[in-house]
């Protein structure tokens, strides 16, 4: 018992591989609708879909960590900006 607990603790976690999956549709679509009401730039709308083509976790993180600058940030520069609303024309499967 003791040698399992000496074990955890010399563990090398960063040595450890993480294993990535890609979104799912049902994932896209749930990360698209977090940026409903918040006017972003296209750009980070692609970015978030590329990254999410190889790490569904990694584009959640980037969404809300720009989603939560974008609340905190008090100026705002004037870009061409993409809004993206819902639709009532599709139904929900």
């Amino acid at each position: 018992m003791y040698k399992v607990l000496i074990e955890d603790i010399f563990f090398d976690s960063e040595g450890a591989e993480e294993t990535t999956f890609a979104a799912t549709d049902q994932d896209l679509l749930i990360l698209t609708e977090k940026f409903l009401g918040f006017e972003i730039p296209p750009k980070i709308f692609l970015q978030a879909i590329a990254i999410a083509d190889y790490d569904c976790a990694a584009a959640f993180r980037y969404v809300d960590n720009y989603l939560t600058t974008l609340k905190n940030k008090n100026k705002r520069k004037h870009k061409k900006l993409l809004v993206l609303r819902p639709s009532t024309r599709f139904d929900n499967n």
